[in-house]
């Protein structure tokens, strides 16, 4: 929906419910008195091919929970209860299923409902049809969480920081939360909700929303409650169990994580006030009331997770020295990319992660200044060039922004392509129009689309009519339909400041010449100059040349994860024995995909040197990894 004189220009394509009265308190309300009914888009390129629903013919738009948290049989188990808009001859609703254990199914009057499991795919799951009455408006369905749930991670109290609890937390993009909650599992049906989770008594839970009540402890068990009022594409849903506390970081933010890691997380966000004011002047106000977050244990397989009112972020992060918070930055910026303005399928996806990027720089800009901002753009442009090379070259499919996902599963496009390509493209939007003029326009992008669904043909229609407004020599200029449809990097990509890294790159020249690692340099670099340098030395050096590394800069026992992960790369590249100890100890400590998987993958392809540690390695390291990494590992044979 636009607001304003724009109002008109999407009719033609939304299919818009009713309005409802909105709630601006957090105590529980029934379900229809909250925000407006998010619109489902009608063109052909909305349609998610990820989903087996028929939202134009009946969508869910509100979802309540009331579920128990079994840590011993590991499952959730409990009754969802969905509020649906349909057309008046409709005759049943389609969901998404991935294994859900599904109990019974009744309307409002507590009358069943007929329901069935169609046929399962591999990586959609199943629809889930439940036959509709003609005055059918709200579903009760009585379940269990899947098996093995994909979207759940449960830890055993020695897999924790504390070691005395168990801990459980969700993960739901792309399309994994049908595997723990029977809805409409796309980002283009968007929907309120709300969840009373059930807990062993002494845990806290947690949610991707503002509590509603206090929680209640009686016996055995603690009781939460929740409440989302804004509507969220349904991969935002979200939930962590564990021994937790919360520090606040100022007047709307905070922390949650265990009660040994407080002290350090805090002490890392100390700056989040700071990003929130920041984003704010740039992108308008902040829409969810409080910003906090969670820390969580070592598997978490992100960097960070945009979930509304709690980003879920890796522990990996914590440096010591605020070195790598860009992470919250990316993170907050979701809250107008990804979480206002949210790709309606997985095909746009960088929609959510190219403004993200884009914008990240920016807030980077404003709290750190140009100089860092410029350093992480040109990091970013030297990792968009190696995911081209890895993907097979400019001319690949893949390296278009608006990516072809048919028969696939969503996470193959979870490339640099839609974050650092996609960033690209809006700096050369910027670049050329003047960065004031486009502030305006991104602004005023997110207040046209706010709570809704987008495409990139919506995005390039609402670029040519608010921005470009029929200058055809800007048309040209700015080649938009080649960036997001077309393969490759356009000849008119605003490039990253050449001398961003200057005393860095002569380093890195100076050792490929048979150079002295350079100490004194080293030791006054900053996290993103030392990356530049590891990643820029030639990829195959002798073991000499390797050791000269480790032993001036102490590679193998760095505390900074992101450089340690950059030497292990190169470690492996080489084959540097040296490395080995400190290579098995970092993929057995902590199961974020950005390092596990490529590293796995390196030593899996090295069949005579670097197999046996993959599996070695994969062994003791699967148990700590989420599905979502070991779905992909485990084609490699390793065991484990």
């Amino acid at each position: 929906m636009k607001f304003g004189s724009g109002a008109a220009i999407l009719a033609a394509v939304l299919m818009v419910a009713a309005c409802r009265v909105s709630d601006q308190d957090n105590a529980a309300q029934p379900a229809n008195e909250t925000a407006a009914i998010a619109p489902i888009l009608a063109t052909p390129d909305a349609n998610d091919i990820h989903s087996f629903a028929r939202p134009l013919e009946a969508r869910v738009h509100h979802v309540a929970l009331d579920l128990t948290v079994d840590f011993d049989a590991k499952r959730i188990g409990g009754t969802a209860i969905l509020d649906i808009d349909r057309k008046p001859d409709t005759k049943e609703i389609i969901l998404d299923d991935k294994g859900l254990e599904i109990q019974s199914v009744t309307d409002r009057s507590g009358e069943q409902l007929a329901w069935k499991v169609g046929a399962r795919d591999a990586n959609l799951g199943a629809p889930l049809a439940i036959a509709l009455r003609p005055d059918t408006r709200r579903i009760a369905i009585r379940y269990k969480s899947a098996p093995g749930a994909e979207a759940l991670q449960w830890l055993t109290p020695e897999q924790t920081a504390g070691k005395k609890h168990p801990y459980l937390f969700s993960q739901g993009q792309a399309i994994l939360n049908r595997t723990w909650i029977p809805t409409q599992d796309s980002p283009g049906i968007r929907q309120s909700w709300e969840a009373t989770i059930r807990v062993p008594a002494g845990l806290t839970a947690v949610m991707s929303a503002p509590r509603s009540a206090e929680p209640i402890t009686q016996g055995g068990e603690s009781v939460f409650k929740f409440r989302m009022d804004n509507s969220v594409p349904p991969y935002l849903i979200a939930m962590a169990v564990g021994d937790l506390e919360f520090e606040p970081l100022g007047p709307r933010s905070g922390v949650w994580t265990e009660p040994a890691m407080l002290k350090a997380a805090a002490a890392e966000l100390a700056d989040t006030e700071k990003m929130i004011d920041a984003a704010e002047k740039l992108y308008g106000p902040y829409l969810w009331k409080r910003y906090d977050m969670l820390v969580l244990p070592p598997s978490f397989p992100f960097g960070g997770m945009e979930n509304p009112n709690l980003t879920f972020l890796t522990p990996t992060f914590i440096a010591g020295d605020k070195s790598l918070v860009s992470l919250i930055a990316h993170e907050l910026a979701h809250s107008w990319s990804g979480n206002l303005a949210t790709n309606a399928t997985w095909s746009n996806f960088w929609l959510n992660e190219g403004m993200t990027t884009y914008a990240t720089t920016r807030i980077v800009e404003a709290i750190y200044g140009p100089k860092v901002a410029a350093q992480q753009i040109a990091l970013g442009v030297d990792s968009l060039s190696d995911e081209i090379e890895e993907l097979g070259g400019a001319s690949v499919p893949d390296t278009r922004l608006h990516i072809d996902l048919k028969g696939r599963d969503p996470d193959d496009g979870l490339t640099e392509i839609p974050y650092e390509k996609g960033a690209a493209f809006l700096r050369t939007i910027e670049a050329a129009v003047g960065r004031e003029r486009f502030d305006a326009y991104l602004k005023g992008w997110f207040e046209r689309h706010m709570f809704q669904p987008v495409t990139s043909a919506i995005f390039l229609a609402d670029l040519r009519q608010h921005l470009i407004r029929g200058d055809k020599a800007l048309e040209r200029k700015l080649m938009l339909d080649r960036w997001v449809y077309q393969a490759g990097i356009p000849p008119n990509m605003a490039m990253p400041d050449p001398q961003a890294f200057a005393e860095v790159d002569a380093a890195v020249a100076a050792f490929a010449r048979g150079g002295a690692p350079d100490s004194a340099g080293w030791g006054r670099w900053t996290t993103d100059e030392r990356l530049r340098f590891l990643n820029k030395l030639p990829r195959k050096l002798p073991k000499a040349r390797l050791d000269a590394l480790n032993q001036a800069f102490g590679l193998n026992d760095a505390r900074n994860m992101e450089v340690r992960y950059a030497w292990l790369d190169l470690a492996v590249a080489n084959r540097y024995d040296p490395a080995v100890p400190s290579l098995e100890q970092f993929l057995t400590s902590q199961g974020r995909r950005k390092f596990v998987r490529p590293l796995i993958k390196a030593l899996a392809a090295d069949t005579s040197w670097g197999r046996p540690i993959a599996a070695r390695v994969y062994v003791r390291g699967r148990p700590l990894y989420h599905p979502m990494v070991t779905r992909e590992l485990d084609e490699l044979k390793l065991g484990g």
